[in-house]
């Protein structure tokens, strides 16, 4: 199994160019089965939701099939091949397994931990099943992620640490403009962070609530659970007059919010306060935005003590150790199962061996009783177990080791095992071995 993943995100690029390529629900299947008709694709599937675009598959070859699959999503944004490509990421093998388990468990979510991309895995394994371009290496793969990412959130409390980081900011908010009670708080964003960020306000009493999105449909949403207002971002400037607190969140690749444009924004009311919060990673707001007088901002530089210490910060370190031994495991278990064919041909081919010697023996001496070749085929055979015994152990310990050695492709070409003995056992990595006899 060769794992490639080919995708883009809001780590990657900025909302706009995300916008071109984010597909609608019933669009996904229909490039599922674009990319599973690629070249070098053997199996293939896709995560999609407001924030990213993935595409997971099992190739044979790398360098084809990256270039596809980078393909398929260039021409999805109608972007050059130029100005697209810095904005793509690849993961392949061990990487593409790490970097999905991270996805499962919340850790490459805007909003840290969120438990929302759990259910799009699940239902990018369920198109893809229904498809038929998920196999066993991709099957075994998800279903291993969705185990992770349920360990991750029934171990720690990592669910709690993005609404956490917003309480924390609108804490710190207080020596400029008070408790956020009765006042006009804006939100610029509508994922999943800007989600939490517009139910904190609006547990903490906010007199008014503005979702400035660029798209509208996604701001009239969030604005309708909580009673607010949508705005398209042509009125951030308005929106930023008025406020009394700013609230950032929309994963863009760049700055949104540069300090000419506040300026501008508060000619008329230089000196009223105005708190910014900035939870975006990468950071929406130009840093000079603190030197503007009467505006405070808060960014997730000063928020480290939330990342890297007190509970959220034990709760991202106990995540990151638990992907750190799913990922460990995990490898090394499809390492091991690699070996399995060629010990299987091996064990066959020593059977194989007995018998025959057992056939030629039972023809050269007819007198021999029943019982007495039964005891014979059994001595035989258990002398076979013994010499291959520890070969097959070891064989299955290197494989866990790191190197260029194949120890599999070596003991194959020790024994001279036939090729197509050894793929005619070949299992799925997934699928359980039998018990040695």
């Amino acid at each position: 199994m060769s794992v490639l993943v080919v995708g883009i995100s809001h780590n990657s690029a900025p909302v706009a160019l995300l916008e071109r390529v984010a597909l609608e629900e019933s669009a996904v299947p229909k490039l599922v089965e674009e990319v599973a008709a690629c070249d070098h694709v053997s199996e293939a599937t896709v995560i999609s939701t407001c924030n990213r675009v993935e595409i997971y598959t099992d190739v044979d070859r790398f360098h084809g099939s990256v270039e596809a699959l980078s393909r398929i999503l260039v021409d999805r944004a109608g972007e050059s091949v130029e100005a697209m490509l810095p904005h793509l990421y690849v993961h392949y093998d061990d990487g593409a397994i790490s970097h999905l388990f991270q996805v499962a468990a919340g850790m490459d979510s805007m909003a840290l931990g969120e438990a929302q991309i759990l259910g799009q895995a699940r239902e990018a394994l369920r198109i893809g099943q229904e498809l038929g371009t998920v196999g066993p290496a991709l099957n075994s793969l998800f279903q291993e992620a969705l185990r992770v990412g349920k360990r991750t959130r029934a171990e720690t409390d990592i669910d709690q640490v993005a609404p956490s980081l917003v309480s924390r900011a609108l804490e710190e908010s207080r020596e400029a403009v008070g408790s956020i009670e009765g006042k006009y708080v804006v939100i610029l964003g509508a994922g999943a962070m800007a989600g939490l960020a517009t139910a904190t306000a609006s547990r903490g009493g906010a007199g008014h609530l503005a979702i400035v999105n660029r798209s509208r449909e996604r701001a009239e949403r969030l604005a309708a659970a909580y009673d607010g207002t949508p705005v398209p971002l042509s009125g951030l400037a308005d929106e930023i007059s008025r406020a009394d607190v700013l609230i950032t969140c929309t994963g863009s690749a760049g700055t949104v919010v540069g300090v000419e444009a506040v300026a501008a924004a508060r000619a008329t009311t230089p000196e009223r306060p105005l708190v910014v919060i900035d939870v975006a990673l990468p950071h929406d707001v130009a840093p000079e935005v603190a030197d503007l007088p009467g505006v405070t901002l808060i960014g997730l530089s000063q928020l480290a003590e939330s990342l890297e210490g007190g509970d959220a910060g034990a709760e991202v370190q106990a995540v990151r150790r638990i992907l750190g031994e799913e990922v460990t495991a995990f490898l090394a278990a499809r390492r091991a199962s690699s070996v399995t064919p060629t010990v299987v041909a091996l064990r066959s081919m020593a059977t194989s061996v007995v018998d025959a010697e057992m056939t030629r023996l039972e023809s050269r001496l007819p007198e021999l009783g029943a019982t007495e070749r039964d005891e014979i085929r059994h001595a035989v055979r258990r002398v076979a177990d013994k010499l291959l015994h520890e070969p097959t152990v070891r064989v299955k310990e290197l494989a866990n080791e790191q190197g260029a050695v194949s120890y599999a492709a070596a003991l194959a070409e020790l024994f001279a095992l036939d090729p197509e003995a050894v793929d005619a056992v070949t299992r799925p990595f997934g699928v359980p071995e039998e018990e040695d006899r």
